[in-house]
């Protein structure tokens, strides 16, 4: 088995274009993965150098390949099962700002250098008032980006030309105003003046992105299979999904820039990035959160198990299809295209998405993802979504604990939610258990009563499944 560096593989070496905050799966999966693909199918021409975000982490393991790894991505394309392995090879080096300071702020002389991405998790844009602008670096990464920024602008003595474009992927809603906010402040505290923020402001640009991609990561279970397929010991293989999606709130120029659309990608540029927000939540996580309980209470125990269940796969499409998706405002074959994507993700075959992972903190997840839902189809249909409401119903149920079969079933969530639930199915009333449980304005910030046939509704699908079990309670809603 050989050992991969660019003395043992046949790799590209590109101009370094892109600096990267974060060395993880994730931006190895996806990020890096795209800009393969610019490299390979258009003139984009550009290498990363990566950023340790953080003082431990892995850019010496990366080094150690030369930047090389080998991306195994798995699925179901049009109904055709996928199993490729890539080597990525855009990586130029990776960067210990904790250790190669000077060398980091080397990078903002770079006059090839045009965009900045990151994934530093959700904590990583925030910003932190201790940090000063001659930390060897600033300790949070909204700190490092302006550190870098200003070095470029009195480098370059504030040339126009050379500003960046700054595309955040952390998992927040818009992203990309967050990160600027931080950036402002740091301005302020560290008085950079007026001349850095006015070239801040129109030679650079942060955009709001959303990121969709399910990303497993190192395939422990498959690593031997996969060394010997691709002949090297590579200790960064990393693991992923087919489907990507990857929306851009930024205008026709950027996307010329990055001309994802020439790659065949799946990037979109658009105006807004939250009805694309809206859609994500909405039609994958939505699903998720209720079909998890009434799955796992009908006897299953994955995502996939549950959508290719006769039954339960009826529910599945009945609230993705027929409830939620009825409650977004973007075209609705767009709509159908996405939510039937989402279908093909749930069954895809290599990745066990156990629906017990899912229902972790079930009440905060069903009140982001599917009470707004629940009430915009009231609002239009003038009825309530029964689908939605079982999966409420279930939840409800599934907080009653006991068992199912010879395992304990034990919800996580709140101490004080589970104390609640406890007592109010200690009444053994159906009708008080949805009244209180509706009623907890410390679960959904406000009195779900008040909407009309709601509580009426849970109580019946609370005694069904009670009398008659969680697949009787389905068929009243699916027919």
């Amino acid at each position: 088995m050989k050992q991969l560096d660019r003395t043992t593989a046949d790799a590209r070496k590109y101009p370094e274009k892109v600096i990267q905050f974060g060395e993880g799966n994730f931006l190895r999966a996806f990020v890096d993965w795209i800009i393969w693909n610019l490299d390979r199918k258009t003139d984009f021409n550009g290498g990363v150098v990566v950023v340790q975000p953080i003082e431990k982490g892995m850019v010496d393991m990366l080094n150690a390949q030369d930047g090389l790894y080998h991306l195994n991505l798995q699925g179901i394309d049009k109904g055709n099962p996928v199993d490729s392995i890539d080597m990525i090879d855009v990586i130029s080096r990776g960067l210990n700002p904790y250790r190669e300071f000077d060398e980091y702020l080397k990078l903002a002389e770079n006059p090839d250098i045009r965009f900045v991405i990151s994934n530093t998790t959700e904590a990583g844009i925030a910003f932190d008032p201790s940090c000063r602008l001659d930390d060897r670096p600033a300790s949070s990464y909204p700190g490092k980006l302006t550190q870098l920024l200003y070095r470029r602008y009195e480098y370059f003595k504030g040339d126009r030309t050379k500003g960046l474009i700054i595309f955040p992927c952390e998992l927040i809603f818009l992203n990309g105003k967050e990160l600027k906010k931080c950036i402002y402040r740091y301005i302020e505290l560290w008085n950079l003046g007026d001349g850095f923020r006015e070239w801040f402001e129109t030679a650079c640009g942060v955009y709001c992105t959303l990121v969709d991609r399910i990303v497993p990561g190192y395939p422990k279970d498959t690593i031997d299979q996969i060394h010997q397929r691709i002949g090297y010991d590579d200790k960064l293989v990393v693991k992923a999904e087919i489907f990507h999606l990857w929306v851009i709130e930024a205008p026709k120029e950027i996307e010329r820039e990055f001309p994802a659309d020439k790659a065949g990608l799946n990037v979109l540029f658009v105006p807004s990035e939250a009805p694309y927000h809206a859609r994500k939540v909405t039609l994958l996580n939505g699903p998720h959160t209720v079909l998890s309980p009434v799955g796992y209470l009908s006897g299953l125990d994955t995502v996939k198990e549950c959508v290719e269940d006769p039954l339960i796969g009826k529910f599945v499409r009945k609230v993705m299809f027929g409830e939620l998706l009825e409650t977004l405002d973007l075209p609705k074959p767009e709509l159908e295209q996405f939510a039937g994507d989402v279908l093909e993700r749930f069954v895809n075959p290599y990745v066990k998405h156990f629906v017990t992972s899912i229902m972790l903190n079930s009440f905060p997840k069903y009140r982001t993802r599917d009470l707004p839902g629940l009430k915009i189809y009231l609002e239009r249909k003038g009825t309530l979504p029964e689908g939605l409401v079982l999966g409420l119903a279930a939840i409800i149920t599934y907080y009653k604990g006991g068992k199912r079969g010879d395992v304990e079933i034990v919800p996580a969530d709140d101490e004080s939610t589970i104390s609640l639930l406890k007592e109010l199915w200690a009444t053994g009333d159906v009708r008080k258990v949805a009244e209180g449980v509706l009623g907890a304005e410390q679960i959904w910030g406000e009195d779900l009563n008040l909407i009309p046939g709601l509580t009426d509704m849970v109580a019946e699908k609370l005694d069904v499944i009670r009398k008659d079990g969680m697949r009787a309670a389905v068929e009243t809603v699916v027919g």
